[in-house]
């Protein structure tokens, strides 16, 4: 027999009465509606007619969408954006901007480009600039974007739980060329414990440095072989003209002369060829040098300052009474080359390892010098041409996966570009240390985007791993954009309609967060419902109906009237609640009601005639 119980049966349902009531409410209750605002649509140049359609819907915050999707900036008029800052400030509506999306990195699909960088930088003063126009008080707010063309490095989950770096991005500092590391196991044709062919296991960390150690290495052979060969040619060859060699170099021997014995003329040609060749060699070393000079620790410089030393000194001798000898030559170069060769060094009391030169880095960890480099320098030509009122860099995650996307990287994003501001104005402007601190602070914040850090799901992350991330950034958020989905793609919808856990993330960004403006970003509610998402939004986030800030809410507002998740229609009509005494409909219309007076209760029933 079934054991079957009540609750089994039916659950029950929602009250309208019932402050957390629906199913599009997250937890979290905004208190200040002037907060919430939507952003335009990014594909039109006509911002004004958009603004004004945005508007009308009551919203006190509209961000300008200039992300350049098919509508590059500079399509839109100086006059839009002037009748836009008009229109905000008749209406007492706060514009926000989000700026075009680039990589201030530099980085492009064929690698990294500083020709680029300096585009990138010179398109966000642009924005900077043409954003400025919108409002004649100042600071106003303006979103960028991390990266965009950047790849991020992507993770695994391991079956006890812990997170793992799969694939690594890694960059050629000299060439800018990108390539890929990956997390993988490789067999030997060694036998382990249990007899099997010995398996080990390879992390992107270790393979980068075993990835700079290879190249280094083969770079160091690439001149043993032209070596070698010259150094058996003058073996060879020298002995012959010991005689006249000098004589030659200083040009005391005739080419007639020479002709007369055709074995010298030979062995002389070989010579020159010869030390051709270790010039060739010289000039290999000369590069190596350089990167492992350009790429090396404090200590490492130390020691390559001494090879240079020793290998000038040896230069000196190896010509004497204008003569120069190629074995002496030969072995300048063999000991600078064997100097170059990795190895433990000590220098000074301190033993250290000379490593091969970082060639190869994790592009993320290229990317994020050469992106604060561009927000630094944004921030600066800001600073220098509208002071006290220049708008507010706010750098924002792009979607989990991309690079520089995470909680942590945008933290570091921010806090590397306060510096490259804050060293300007030091050194360009004489301002302290504390103030130049204290004024990139006022500059650079973040833009927390809630539907991009919640993308980490599709790479095995937990709801309670993703919330770390948000309190990695929490100390710097000074806007949100508010996008739900199911992690899973860049998906955006209103919150409350996806996975992402907004009332534990608004915990964690605590008051920087209730104060900071919040942009609901709903394109594909846009898209597929042909409406606009502000509505639903207020009902997601709580909002109270009214200033005062209390009972009712938007969430509870589909008690009052059927808009979308508004219930079932006509399977609860209004007469219910008139009759069960829930409204005040059956009152005369002179006193409010919706009814004529009948002259009956509203339990009478109609009258036999």
């Amino acid at each position: 027999m079934a054991d079957y119980n009540i609750p089994d049966i039916y659950q029950g349902g929602y009250s309208s009465l019932n402050p957390t009531y629906g199913s599009i409410f997250t937890g979290y209750r905004v208190k200040d509606t002037s907060t919430i605002g939507v952003s335009t649509d990014p594909r039109t140049a006509n911002v004004l007619k958009d603004v004004s359609d945005k508007l009308a819907s009551g919203q006190k915050t509209t961000e300008l969408s200039l992300i350049d999707l098919g509508t590059p900036l500079d399509t839109i008029t100086k006059q839009q954006l002037a009748e836009v800052r008009r229109l905000a400030k008749l209406t007492g509506v706060d514009i926000t901007v989000h700026g075009p999306i680039n990589d201030a990195s530099g980085a492009t699909q064929q690698g990294f480009d500083e020709n680029q960088r300096q585009v990138a930088e010179r398109k966000l003063i642009n924005s900077i600039e043409r954003a400025e126009e919108l409002n004649e008080n100042g600071n106003i707010p303006v979103t960028f974007h991390t990266s965009n063309a950047l790849p991020g490095k992507t993770w695994g989950i391991d079956e006890k739980g812990k997170i793992n770096t799969m694939v690594l991005p890694v960059v050629n500092q000299d060439t800018g060329q990108m390539t890929a590391v990956k997390r993988e196991e490789r067999y030997y044709p060694t036998i382990d414990k249990e007899g099997k062919a010995r398996k080990v296991l390879f992390i992107p960390e270790e393979r980068i440095e075993s990835l700079n150690l290879s190249d280094w290495e083969n770079n160091l052979q690439q001149v043993i072989v032209p070596k070698e060969h010259a150094d058996r040619i003058i073996r060879e060859s020298l002995p012959l003209v010991s005689e006249i060699y000098g004589k030659i170099q200083k040009g005391e021997y005739s080419a007639e002369e020479l002709e007369k014995n055709p074995i010298q003329r030979n062995a002389i040609n070989r010579l020159s060829n010869a030390q051709n060749q270790l010039k060739d060699v010289q000039l290999h070393l000369d590069s190596l040098f350089h990167k492992a000079y350009k790429y090396g620790t404090e200590e490492e410089k130390k020691y390559l300052n001494f090879i240079a030393q020793d290998f000038t000194k040896r230069m000196v001798t190896i010509e004497r009474d204008g003569v120069a000898d190629p074995l002496k030559y030969s072995d300048a170069l063999q000991n600078l080359m064997i100097g170059l060769y990795p190895k433990d060094i000590k220098v000074g009391d301190k033993e250290i390892k000379f490593n091969a030169p970082q060639v190869y880095k994790p592009a993320e960890e290229y990317a994020l010098e050469k992106t604060a480099q561009t927000f630094g320098n944004v921030a600066f030509e800001s600073w220098k041409k509208f002071g006290s009122k220049a708008p507010i860099i706010n750098i924002e995650n792009p979607p989990a996966g991309g690079g520089l996307s995470t909680g942590e990287d945008l933290k570091n994003v921010i806090e590397e570009s306060r510096k490259k501001f804050a060293e300007k104005l030091v050194k360009e402007k004489h301002f302290s240390e504390t103030q130049a601190k204290k004024e990139a602070e006022k500059m650079i914040g973040a833009t927390w985007d809630v539907g991009h850090i919640n993308q980490l799901r599709r790479y095995g992350f937990t709801g309670e791993q993703i919330l770390e991330e948000a309190k990695k950034i929490a100390p710097y958020v000074r806007h949100i954009h508010l996008s739900d989905n199911f992690g899973m793609d860049n998906i955006e919808l209103p919150m409350g309609m996806g996975n992402v856990d907004f009332k534990e993330t608004m915990k964690i960004l605590g008051e920087k967060g209730e104060k900071a403006k919040k942009i609901v970003e709903a394109a594909h509610w846009w898209q597929h419902m042909q409406s606009s998402p502000f509505a639903v939004s207020l009902e997601a986030l709580g909002a109270p109906l009214y200033s005062t800030f209390g009972m009712p809410y938007w969430n509870q507002s589909v008690g009052l009237h059927q808009g979308y998740l508004g219930g079932y229609g006509t399977m609860l009509p209004q007469i219910n609640y008139e009759t069960f005494g829930a409204g005040f409909s059956n009152l005369p219309m002179e006193l409010g009601g919706q009814r004529q007076q009948t002259g009956r209760g509203r339990l009478s029933g109609t009258p036999m005639e």
